[in-house]
């Protein structure tokens, strides 16, 4: 067995106090003979998301070995409020340990840059694995494997129930519900997310019709009884009258018929798309990535495909899918579609020649124009965010998920983290609040002049009459409140550390197997060093009398199976996005080690 670094693994501290344990505290030493599994996330990112869904398996498999700990490490403000962490672990079927770590206490100890970031813990209390963003879930399994065998051996690995206590379930119509359509005899059809279902209502907006959907996560086609779903969002209407349904966790678009009650599937194969994937085809053949949000826009369903951060696009004639706009990396960058970056785009709206985007971690209103030109109405990046109303330049939005267009060629914003429905004026350029004191609305349907919003953490739709004047707020700016790393002036070495899991090799068969590309906040802090490249590995200099900003760098690595004799070796795809804020001081380091995969035997 390979030798490792042995690293005591900090205390776990978290003023918000854990989850899912019946209320008790825990610390390392109470978990001491079983495997744990620290994965730093925050309930706003979806790559985070996609790691939940990754650990399911690994979770159910090894329940009786390994103790998987969520420790939330906020990127928002509003994710450091503890009652919002709790709906988040409803929301999203979190059925682990969580400790809430509002001060990003934890984070600090262990070094963490990153969402997600998975640490493994040995049954001795020793760090002996780190792995930052997704696809790492096959490296853990093989190396709890081993640990479990080693362990065993040494008579230092305890078996048994872990420490997870279900919470009491809630009756409601809905939970969590994410979006929602108006039918045109005055009902409507919510996405009932948490349930993984549609629901049918009244236009009472109380009152249930019928359910489509099973309740319980799964992907099949069939009646009403038969469907499954995986934390549904996105409605939209189809030419042919069906509804079209951005299947988040399915990656998936299905398509339900309110006549017969019958869902079937438009594109998606149930897969994840990954980088290599292809980008166009056949709609059923080709992968997908958390599709959030889809609008009908110029003879085509978009689909906000918050998990690569782009734009995608379904031909219903030719039965087709192919990426509209976005170049995979997370960011807030203007222009032609195929050099446009967003950043999770989570809510669309057509409205005339223009298809609006609430592109959610950049808490920005951007729109996509009829020649596929990419354009930003409110918000400046990734780590800037607030209440602010006024001119758009200095307007700030926190988080939103959703976009209506209205009658007068305005839009209200879901401004979801803010609690808040706000409004922008294409013609005045300016924001204003329309409403406060709603709980994480995620979309809006315009009703008879009203707006009918989705309250997701009241469970509920609730009907809001457009005011004839603004709601006034105090104005609140926030960064994200996460510590500078300080570094050196002139050259700074960049090392992201990637080591193959066990068993396997870097796929280097069709060309180099890894990427790194590297930008910067604002573009004049890097005089050399930006761009793509295949060597993990890169000399960055700053540049004279730029003391800070944030460096943006987005790591792949592709590794296979080490084994000559197999002619079709399972191949695994690692990759992570990185914003590390940067403060250039005497005394700061010339090294910036980010590690992807495995352990940094420099630190």
């Amino acid at each position: 067995m390979t030798a490792r670094a042995r690293v005591r693994a900090p205390e776990l501290i978290g003023k918000g106090g854990w989850l899912n344990t019946g209320d008790r505290q825990y610390t390392l030493a109470e978990l001491r003979g079983r495997i744990v599994i620290l994965d730093f996330w925050t309930f706003c990112c979806v790559n985070c998301l996609h790691v939940l869904d990754e650990l399911r398996e690994l979770e159910e498999k090894h329940r009786d070995t390994v103790v998987i700990i969520g420790v939330h490490s906020p990127k928002f403000v509003h994710e450091a409020d503890h009652q919002a962490v709790v709906d988040a672990v409803e929301r999203y079927e979190v059925h682990h340990p969580v400790l809430d770590d509002p001060e990003l206490a934890t984070w600090k100890q262990y070094a963490v840059r990153a969402w997600p970031t998975l640490v493994v813990v040995d049954p001795e209390g020793y760090v002996v694995a780190q792995h930052a963003g997704e696809g790492h879930a096959h490296a853990i399994e093989k190396l709890v494997e081993e640990l479990e065998a080693e362990h065993a051996a040494k008579g230092t690995l305890r078996r048994g129930d872990g420490p997870y206590v279900a919470p009491e379930p809630v009756a409601t119509h809905l939970r969590f519900p994410g979006k929602a359509l108006a039918l045109p005899d005055g009902g409507f059809l919510v996405s009932d997310t948490t349930r993984h279902r549609l629901v049918e209502l009244e236009p009472d907006g109380e009152t249930v019709r019928r359910h489509f959907g099973a309740g319980e996560r799964g992907f099949a086609d069939g009646a009403p009884g038969q469907a499954r779903f995986s934390e549904p969002q996105g409605l939209a209407v189809l030419p042919d009258g069906r509804i079209a349904v951005a299947d988040t966790v399915n990656h998936a678009i299905r398509a339900l018929d309110l006549a017969t009650g019958e869902t079937t599937t438009l594109a998606g194969t149930g897969r994840q798309w990954w980088q290599g994937s292809a980008t166009s085809g056949t709609a059923t053949e080709v992968d997908l990535s958390s599709p959030w949000d889809i609008a009908w826009f110029g003879d085509r369903l978009w689909i906000a495909m918050a998990g690569v951060h782009q734009l995608w696009t379904y031909d219903p004639a030719e039965g087709t899918v192919r990426v509209a706009a976005g170049t995979t990396n997370e960011g807030l960058v203007d222009g032609p579609g195929d050099e446009a970056w967003f950043a999770q785009p989570s809510g669309l709206a057509a409205a005339g020649d223009r298809l609006w985007v609430a592109d959610s971690e950049t808490s920005a209103l951007r729109y996509v124009d009829e020649a596929g030109e990419v354009h930003t109405a409110v918000g400046t990046g990734l780590f800037d965010f607030g209440h602010r109303d006024g001119p758009a330049g200095q307007a700030l939005l926190q988080h939103p998920l959703g976009v209506t267009a209205l009658p007068d060629g305005s839009v209200a914003v879901s401004d979801t983290y803010n609690h808040a429905l706000r409004r922008y004026d294409p013609e005045s350029g300016e924001v204003t609040t329309l409403a406060t004191d709603l709980r994480e609305p995620s979309d809006a349907v315009l009703v008879d002049g009203d707006l009918v919003v989705v309250e997701s953490a009241r469970h509920r739709l609730t009907r809001l009459r457009l005011p004839e004047e603004a709601v006034r707020v105090a104005d609140r700016a926030h960064r994200t409140q996460r510590a500078a790393t300080e570094v050196a002036a002139g050259t700074l070495r960049l090392d992201v550390v990637f080591q193959a899991p066990a068993g396997q090799k870097l796929d280097t068969r069709y060309g180099p197997s890894t990427r790194l590309l590297v930008s910067s906040t604002p573009p004049e802090l890097l005089a050399e060093g930006s761009g793509q490249g295949t060597d993990l590995s890169r000399d960055l200099v700053l540049a004279d009398g730029i003391t800070e900003g944030v460096l943006h760098v987005s790591a792949m690595a592709a590794s296979c199976d080490d084994d000559p004799e197999n002619e079709y070796p399972a191949c695994h795809v690692h990759q992570q996005d990185w914003g590390v804020p940067v403060t250039v001081t005497a005394d700061g380091a010339s090294r910036l080690p980010l590690v992807l995969a495995g352990m940094d035997e420099q630190a």
